[in-house]
């Protein structure tokens, strides 16, 4: 509850932070980019492939070399280098790097060379194989992706495990929790950027009907509102409850639901009111302490260096007064840190 602890007066006294309540960008103009990679201008998709061949081949591998490459070239651009590297070596470069490579440092640069859907598909996967869930990951990217994000790694789900998400959801959560992942998983949440005022105060009367006014909670009040209303429609329901309750809308739901839902439904609501400082606090937590979250690390580098990692950045020191590349520094793995800041860009 770290994130909402420390900010918990912006709910009631600032604006969302990521420009939701702005107005869209006009026809024929190009809205902003807040990734931290961009295109190689002299991309060489063949000379790529012989950089990395003649990397894998010296001894003891050119790890320098390889993340030279791979964190300084857009997804697309690494599916390129990957069907030169297999045609003009007759090898798969996925499986050759997953040879050469180990630790962490490996598990970095395989995740790069999965497009967006395979890669959420792939966590998702790794948070439910085995025994145990780790339901913070299956929060973390379906409280977060957009409705065709979703549709597209259920699709890449599907093709590389032979089954439905949602059948594996079932198989690993259960109770309100599953009511509320299957309702993100329809990925038909509103996606309007235009706020509706009357239903905002209706949702925040449900809201505060279903829980602080009466004794014990209808959970299926929360589920049905904050997985399917806007992230913009989120925010001004917030406004909306100061009205009404006692406390903030967060500190109500941290006492009205426990456990994985609320966390999940928590999620929504950090993402819906400032989606770079949710992902900032985690990244904190990941290095927090002694020991370090390297799957959270990655992931959250790897999936947000094409969309919004910038903020992302800017929000960690304003929220840490550090910089990612200064917690990363101290943490004394050298090639698996220098690829992780190579991804943070020049900032």
């Amino acid at each position: 509850m770290e994130f909402f602890h420390k900010f918990i007066k912006k709910i009631s006294d600032d604006k969302p932070k990521d420009d939701r309540t702005a107005k869209s960008p006009s026809k024929g103009s190009v809205p902003p980019y807040y990734g931290t990679i961009t295109p190689d201008p002299n991309f060489s998709a063949s000379r790529d492939a012989a950089a990395l061949q003649e990397a894998i081949e010296t001894k003891g591998v050119d790890e320098s070399a390889i993340t030279e490459i791979i964190a300084r070239r857009t997804n697309a651009q690494r599916q390129e280098i990957k069907a030169a590297y297999e045609h003009d070596t007759g090898k798969d470069l996925v499986k050759t790097l997953k040879s050469a490579l180990k630790s962490h440092y490996r598990d970095v640069v395989l995740a790069l060379f999965m497009n967006p859907a395979q890669y959420d598909a792939h966590e998702l996967r790794q948070a439910m194989k085995g025994l145990g869930t780790n339901e913070k990951v299956l929060n973390e990217i379906l409280g977060t992706r957009s409705n065709q994000e979703i549709r597209l790694f259920k699709t890449a789900f599907k093709e590389a495990y032979g089954e439905e998400l949602e059948h594996s959801i079932k198989g690993d959560t259960s109770g309100h929790y599953e009511t509320a992942l299957l309702a993100l998983c329809k990925a038909t949440r509103s996606e309007d950027r235009d706020m509706d005022e009357g239903l905002a105060k209706s949702d925040a009367n449900a809201l505060y009907q279903a829980g602080e006014k009466r004794l014990g909670t209808v959970s299926s009040v929360f589920i049905d509102i904050l997985t399917s209303r806007s992230e913009a429609q989120l925010c001004k329901i917030f406004k909306q409850y100061e009205k009404l309750g006692t406390q903030g809308f967060p500190k109500v739901l941290e006492h009205e639901l426990r456990g994985d839902v609320e966390d999940c439904l928590m999620t929504l609501v950090k993402a819906a009111w400032n989606k770079p400082a949710y992902f900032a606090e985690r990244l904190h937590l990941a290095m927090k302490g002694t020991g370090t979250n390297h799957n959270t690390l990655t992931r959250i580098l790897v999936s947000r260096s094409e969309v919004d990692l910038k903020k992302i950045l800017q929000e960690y020191k304003r929220m840490y007064a550090k910089t990612v590349q200064e917690d990363l520094a101290v943490k004394g793995n050298a090639d698996y840190e220098k690829i992780l800041v190579a991804l943070c860009g020049d900032h």
